[in-house]
């Protein structure tokens, strides 16, 4: 029977670290939007590699097949989704379910992969940071992505309509927010997301009174409350099975 042993977690933690950061710090919207090109995802999927092997101490026997299985699951999404599809909500978190699980067979197929690395020694101390920065990574970058999809469909009429306001403070005040709630959960404090929810309904009052602006707000908001909301537990829900560091 598999078992979550510290072997599992530690395996998991590092591939994790190691995707989060090749999907959503080292691949650049230039990547994204040619991904369709042979050679720009044979790039993502080196640098996917590179940072599997560098997560796991130089174990680079199993960054072959965590890439080859991100190689599989991207190509599936670039070349075999119709278009109309691709660029969905729906199929961003197939996607990301979809290599999570992967990351998750790799680690109970290969528990003593991160027991192997170069990093085995600062393994019980090195494990929750991780996680905490995986789960930040997710929070604000990749649900700035979940959010900005889940409302294209809306952004075409708010584009209709004349707007106000600092360009791009929308992405920065979705960040943000995304990050309090994260580190409020995480101190342990959920109160104060109702604080923040209610500090955001006063800022955005004004928006009330155009229909359809008020109506985007509030989609937005509450996509990007969920969504960081729900990293931010299966986070802490990680922290808990990992265990207390020394």
């Amino acid at each position: 029977m598999l078992a979550l042993t510290p072997g599992v977690i530690q395996t998991f933690t590092a591939l994790l670290l190691a995707h989060v950061l090749a999907d959503f710090i080292f691949q650049t919207r230039w990547m994204v939007a040619r991904k369709r090109n042979v050679f720009v995802l044979l790039l993502h999927i080196a640098i996917v590699f590179a940072l599997t092997a560098a997560a796991l101490g130089g174990v680079w026997e199993v960054a072959i097949p965590v890439a080859y299985a991100h190689f599989v699951i991207d190509g599936i999404k670039v070349w075999v989704l119709p278009e109309r599809l691709r660029d969905s909500f729906g199929a961003f978190l197939g996607d990301q379910v979809a290599h999570l699980v992967t990351l998750a067979v790799a680690a109970l197929l290969w528990p003593g992969a991160a027991g192997q690395s170069l990093w085995a020694p600062w393994l019980d101390i090195a494990t929750a940071p991780a996680l905490v920065l995986s789960g930040l990574i997710l929070t604000v970058i990749a649900g700035g992505y979940a959010v900005g999809l889940l409302t294209a469909r809306f952004q075409v009429q708010m584009e209709a309509q004349e707007q106000e306001g600092l360009s791009d403070a929308g992405r920065v005040i979705g960040q943000l927010e995304r990050a309090l709630i994260f580190l409020l959960i995480m101190v342990g404090q959920p109160a104060g997301v109702g604080f923040l929810i209610a500090a955001k309904s006063i800022l955005r009052f004004d928006t009330a009174a155009h229909q359809r602006a008020g109506e985007y707000v509030i989609i937005g908001t509450l996509a990007s409350f969920a969504w960081a909301l729900a990293i931010a537990y299966a986070t802490r829900a990680l922290l808990e099975i990992a265990g207390p560091t020394p």
